[in-house]
């Protein structure tokens, strides 16, 4: 049942916001294309997944072709020396999920990173090292995947990386940024300041053509070989030593870590907003579970009425958010290790009992993580660092097959190693690096063979009469699983078009703090949130960025974040 608002919050929201007022004033990146759509961060990535699908490919082709043009044009964020989720759904309903996340080496224990006094050393320590790198997953993922659900040839879905890498590309603002601001990852390796820095070691200019031979000759290999020219041979050597050279202590990554990777094939977690059937990643993510809570927990309310500018609408988001996010910290982990009570947490009565702690008219004093069942009380929350990078796009195909895929290097540059043209992820630090708070083991510890927490949310969606209609997600670490609720709730409540809903402006609690995208409409209402009992609410630039395709009545549609608008376009 809907909980109607007292008449003083009404006053609030009215004085606060008007309804119909332009939503955003960014400039629209939405496309349409009647036999399906591709949305990917860069330009030059999605025309490659928009190859796949003018050549008669499927989604899955074509999510494949843009990850591993994004290894080239967006080194920085993604690519095959990171990992990855893909979520993909047919027309009917099907719905089947690929975990392509890194792993651990197997000698690596609980106290991999702590030093020799057994204390957790300076974060950038853990990260520009050895320590930090997972066994890559993205290949082992696009191999399985493909099997399953291609149809072009495996080696067709590298053409466009390799004429990219070949034939070079220009660096965007984007980029440029990103060598200049993380230059202790980006300028780490040799071969990477061969490839973007000049002789006195500074970033190249922005519109300098970059060619990557290397990394277009290792494509090649792949396409050639198949999978087993990443994980065996020359590269898989190659990428093991590179690790246990920068690893300062035992248990280093070996080859036949690499060796013995395995993506894996998974069951989605599914649920239902507002008789919209949702579907997301579980387990190694945390990221699924969240959305879906988050949105459950908000259902009762009616968002719609109060409209897109009522700051009562983003308090309750906001409420939601701690309370997933509380749970999120203490249970969620690698369930091939970890006990998750993911069925627990999801089951409706749990979900209505952390939904009546929201409050419309004030802010919990504190959100703790619930009880649900089957969860251990012998855990505690850990110390993950917060997450960064990654990138996110969709697809949907001429059969409406929809793709949702997150892929990361985790960091920007990910460790700062480079083997063979591509950065080696730093995906290891979404590891808690302490194994034991308050005398309680950390879920979410290392483990040898273990998949680190990821808050990754690719998500797709079918409409209430069963048809496909949204697949979408986020990139930016810990507030992934918060742009794609956001999202969502965007386009099912508001009716909002691909581009609108990525234009939302950004709000996500930080614990008792409320950051709310500087710039934005949002920002001008941040006395409204103090009066709802948020006390400590801070405006900035938001570090957001996400993707999605979406079906209207004039078809399907993709779009990009428009807070990417200058930053990726050439000079």
């Amino acid at each position: 049942m809907i909980r109607k608002l007292s008449a003083s919050l009404l006053a609030v929201a009215l004085a606060s916001c008007t309804a119909n007022a332009p939503l955003s004033s960014t400039a629209s990146q939405a496309q349409s294309a009647p036999a399906g759509a591709v949305s990917a961060a860069d330009p030059r990535a999605q025309a490659a997944g928009e190859e796949m699908l003018a050549r008669g490919g499927s989604a899955t082709d074509a999510a494949i072709a843009v990850m591993l043009a994004l290894t080239v044009v967006e080194p920085q964020s993604s690519g095959i020396g990171g990992g990855g989720f893909m979520v993909r759904g047919e027309a009917d309903g099907t719905v089947s999920t690929f975990d392509g996340r890194e792993t651990a080496p197997a000698g690596a224990t609980p106290e991999w990173f702590l030093d020799e006094n057994g204390e957790v050393p300076p974060y950038i320590e853990s990260v520009r090292s050895g320590l930090s790198v997972g066994v890559p997953g993205n290949i082992a993922l696009a191999a399985k995947a493909h099997a399953a659900h291609g149809k072009l040839p495996w080696a067709t879905l590298f053409g466009p990386a390799i004429d990219l890498a070949r034939q070079g590309f220009e660096i965007n603002p984007r980029l440029r940024g990103s060598l200049d601001s993380a230059k202790d990852r980006s300028a780490h390796s040799a071969e990477a300041r061969s490839i973007f820095f000049d002789a006195e070691g500074n970033p190249l200019p922005l519109g300098t053509t970059i060619k990557n031979e290397r990394l277009a000759k290792t494509f090649e290999a792949i396409a050639s070989a198949g999978p087993e020219a990443f994980y065996a041979g020359d590269t898989a050597q190659e990428i093991a030593a590179a690790v246990a050279a920068d690893t300062p202590h035992s248990g280093a990554m070996t080859y036949n870590d690499i060796t013995s990777y395995e993506a894996k094939q998974r069951d989605a977690i599914c649920g239902s907003y507002r008789d919209y059937r949702i579907c997301t990643m579980g387990p190694p993510t945390s990221g699924g579970v969240a959305v879906l809570q988050i949105l459950g927990q908000l259902e009762r309310f009616d968002l719609a009425a109060l409209g897109p500018r009522n700051p009562v609408v983003w308090h309750l988001f906001v409420e939601s958010q701690r309370l997933a996010y509380a749970d999120r910290e203490l249970y969620l982990a690698d369930a091939d290790f970890v006990s998750v009570p993911v069925a627990g947490l999801l089951a409706p009565d749990y979900i209505a009992t952390r939904s009546r702690l929201i409050d419309e008219g004030n802010t919990l004093t504190e959100a703790v993580a619930g009880i649900p069942a089957g969860a251990s009380m012998a855990l505690s929350d850990g110390d993950e660092p917060e997450e960064h990078g990654t990138s996110h796009f969709a697809v949907v195909d001429a059969d409406n097959t929809m793709i949702s895929y997150t892929s990361t290097i985790e960091g920007a540059f990910g460790s700062g190693l480079m083997v063979n043209g591509f950065f080696l992820n730093n995906e290891l630090t979404d590891f808690s690096r302490s194994p034991m708070v308050d005398g309680k083991l950390v879920a979410n510890r290392v483990e040898g063979g273990k998949r680190p927490r990821s808050s990754m949310s690719p998500t797709i969606i079918w409409d209430p009469q069963g048809k496909p209609f949204l697949a979408v997600g986020a990139a930016g670490g810990g507030t992934i699983p918060v742009q794609t609720a956001r999202s969502i709730i965007g386009a099912i409540d508001f009716g909002m078009s691909a581009e609108e809903i990525l234009g939302l402006p950004f709000i996500m609690a930080f614990g008792d703090r409320v950051m709310v995208e500087q710039g934005t409409w949002m920002e001008e209402q941040m006395a409204a949130f103090q009066s709802l009992g948020h006390k400590n609410v801070f405006a900035r630039e938001a570090p957001v960025k996400a993707g999605a395709v979406l079906h209207d009545t004039t078809g399907w549609h993709s779009a990009r974040d428009p807070r990417l608008v200058g930053q990726i376009d050439t000079p």
